[in-house]
């Protein structure tokens, strides 16, 4: 970030404070409404008083200085002004550090009507957690991953018990010969994907989750360690799927990709069948 922008995101930063502070009322917070204000809303004395932090402090946030912000000081000011979610996570963009309990909320209860969705998609269409694990598919997405997707859980790939680790793409790449014969060009699109969940999993690599994933991979997959020694890092972007289908032959997909609103460690991954692709009969859900 250039000097410029850096100054122009403190100034948006001290703005956005400053509107919050006063949209709140003394009163409802209970601090006595004290002598007549000159200003609506907390005076900066109160909101560091409520906050934890000191007048000085929050003068200088509001002015668009260059200071240092914690992620512990934001979190207390984010409850003192009474921040709801979208909120939160604009205050900690604009004070660029990620939120120590935005991990929290992406653990929250899935909403009831995500399956569904996902089975409203015509094209293949899946959703992956922050481990890429895929949680919920449609029908389509069923009948493309054959010895995958369809059928029951087929276990980690690794001859261990069948369940959730089954269905996690990273596992199924590295691990299932049914991925060899499925995916073109597979070995570049095995570079490719470790690169872009390095990217992704980075910031999260204190799960346990997701570092036992990483180190199950490195133990079981030669090939997995030797890319992810390699520390590439490439953003998740679309682009050409080519697979090589048991019954239908040669498909073309354009691979797109989304961030769910209410669930950020959720991406809804996309298949749009491309011209010269036969329409494959769909497998159930």
């Amino acid at each position: 970030m250039n000097p410029s922008e850096d100054a122009e995101r403190r100034r948006a930063l001290g703005a956005f404070v400053r509107a919050q502070r006063e949209r709140l009322s003394p009163e409802a917070l209970g601090l006595p409404p004290g002598p007549r204000r000159r200003t609506p809303g907390l005076r900066r004395e109160e909101l560091a008083q409520l906050s934890g932090l000191s007048t000085t402090w929050v003068t200088w946030l509001e002015q668009g200085r260059e200071i240092s912000l914690s992620r512990a000081a934001l979190s207390r000011l984010s409850r003192a002004l009474q921040l709801g979610r979208a909120e939160r996570t604009y205050l900690f963009e604009l004070a660029a550090r990620r939120d120590p309990e935005r991990q929290d909320a992406e653990g929250a209860p899935l909403p009831a009507a995500l399956p569904a969705c996902v089975a409203a998609i015509a094209c293949p269409a899946y959703i992956l957690d922050p481990c890429w694990t895929v949680l919920h598919w449609n029908g389509a997405a069923a009948h493309l991953f054959a010895g995958w997707l369809d059928g029951d859980a087929p276990g980690d790939m690794a001859g261990e018990t069948p369940g959730a680790d089954g269905r996690n793409m990273l596992r199924f790449i590295f691990l299932s010969p049914v991925a060899r014969r499925l995916i073109q060009d597979h070995d570049a699109r095995a570079r490719r994907v470790v690169a872009e969940f390095r990217a992704e999993a980075t910031p999260r690599m204190t799960d346990p989750s997701i570092r036992a994933l990483v180190d199950g991979l490195r133990r079981d997959s030669p090939d997995f360690a030797r890319l992810w020694a390699a520390q590439d890092v490439q953003g998740r972007e679309g682009g050409l799927r080519r697979f090589c289908h048991p019954r239908d032959g040669a498909l073309c997909f354009e691979q797109v990709g989304f961030t769910l609103a209410s669930q950020p460690g959720l991406k809804l991954t996309m298949l749009l069948p491309q011209a010269g692709n036969p329409v494959p009969a769909q497998a159930a859900p």
